[in-house]
């Protein structure tokens, strides 16, 4: 029983000694201030907004697709002024 004891006792100290020499040695870490690279996303971020706010603004002078006029519509228009300058033309070119 003595041996089966001192046994026990020697795995517990070994156990413990391995413990001891292997732990993490934690070692207090200075206060800092503001990461800097947390400033550069801010400023990333705020650059990223302004351009968001000016693709806003274009995106709002633009003519929505269902309101836009009929692509049919506007050929005709733009065929009707073509044959009236044409016409326009011969006629001016008949008269010299």
């Amino acid at each position: 029983m003595k041996r089966l004891a001192a046994w026990v006792s020697g795995a517990v100290g070994g156990f413990a000694l391995y413990r001891w020499l292997t732990r993490d040695r934690m070692e207090p870490v200075p206060a800092a201030g503001p990461d800097p690279r947390a400033m550069e996303l801010r400023a990333k971020l705020d650059d990223s907004r302004a351009v968001v706010d000016e693709r806003e603004a274009f995106e709002a002078g633009e003519t929505p697709i269902d309101e836009a006029p009929d692509p049919v519509e506007r050929r005709r228009r733009v065929h009707e002024q073509g044959r009236a300058a044409v016409d326009e033309m011969r006629r001016s070119a008949g008269d010299g």
